[in-house]
């Protein structure tokens, strides 16, 4: 009988291969691990990265927080003026001032008509009635006036519908733009003062009721509405009554209505039209600036 000797070669044969297979298999083990690894690490890089920026822009937007309060605490520029104080100047007062602050859901914030109109319709109130930019545009308009550069402006008072006072200084420096004033208001209303930027000195604060309390003696005080039967040319007006004493007007800062103050002397109408608050400061301050040479 004849060994079948093709059988045991092909046997031999095939566990060759067996033992090829499993090194093979062997090798493409670690292989496929290191690719696992390599991807791992790659995602481990990647979630590094991106929790990195993520931490940067965090913490810019801390510092931007942090950069706007410290705007707010420091304090508000001054303007140097070359006053002189023998000289006989005027005083404006803004009455029914729109300065209100609410709390707006988890800040406090300055109602104002356009940002807080569902609010204020869920709360009963009329938003027509919250205009504190009126305020902000008298402000900069007395402020910015020759007459204030010229050291004639003697003090700013401004008295809220809620019956708040607060005096502003004549050399300081209001924000240009409406949402840097509302912060101050705020911080104003708040805290109560506003200090100079790098000094203790108070350029804003909220003092005692009444006005007359803080006008100097003897001054005369004039009122401003539209519906005086009273009209008078500023100019002509202005001549025969700021040159020997302060002089102190009275204007409304609101959307609509009257002032009513008692303690005004003489109320005026200086045109037929009705005239916004920051109009009617302009053409007072162009007649000052005529009637005292303040080029």
């Amino acid at each position: 009988m004849v060994r079948p000797y093709g059988i045991k070669v092909n046997k031999r044969k095939e566990r060759k291969e067996r033992y090829d297979k499993e090194e093979d298999e062997e090798e493409e083990q670690p292989k496929f691990e290191q690719k696992q690894k390599q991807k791992e690490r790659v995602k481990r890089a990647k979630r590094e990265v991106t929790s990195k920026a993520e931490e940067e822009d965090d913490e810019e937007h801390e510092i931007a927080e942090e950069a706007a309060a410290d705007e707010l605490d420091v304090g508000i520029p001054i303007v140097v003026s070359d006053g002189k104080k023998d000289q006989t100047g005027v005083i404006f007062v803004l009455e029914k001032a729109s300065l209100e602050v609410a709390k707006v859901g988890k800040t406090y914030q300055l109602l104002n008509s356009d940002d807080h109109a569902n609010f204020l319709r869920k709360n009963g109130r009329d938003p027509a009635h919250y205009r504190p930019d009126i305020t902000h545009q008298a402000l900069l308009m007395i402020l910015d006036s020759p007459v204030n550069k010229a050291g004639r402006l003697k003090a700013v008072y401004v008295r809220t519908e809620q019956g708040v006072l607060f005096e502003v200084k004549p050399h300081v420096r209001i924000p240009r733009t409406y949402k840097r004033f509302a912060g101050i208001m705020l911080q104003l209303l708040q805290k109560l003062s506003i200090s100079a930027a790098g000094k203790r000195e108070k350029l804003m604060r909220v003092i005692k009721n009444p006005v007359t309390g803080h006008l100097p003696p003897n001054c005369r005080k004039i009122g401003f509405s539209y519906s005086s039967e009273k009209l008078v040319n500023m100019q002509k007006h202005l001549s025969t009554v700021c040159n020997e004493t302060d002089t102190v007007f009275v204007l409304g800062a609101m959307s609509h209505g009257k002032i009513e103050c008692d303690y005004i002397d003489d109320f005026v109408a200086i045109s037929g039209y009705p005239l916004s608050a920051a109009y009617c400061i302009s053409r007072i301050c162009e007649a000052l600036s005529t009637n005292w040479n303040i080029i």
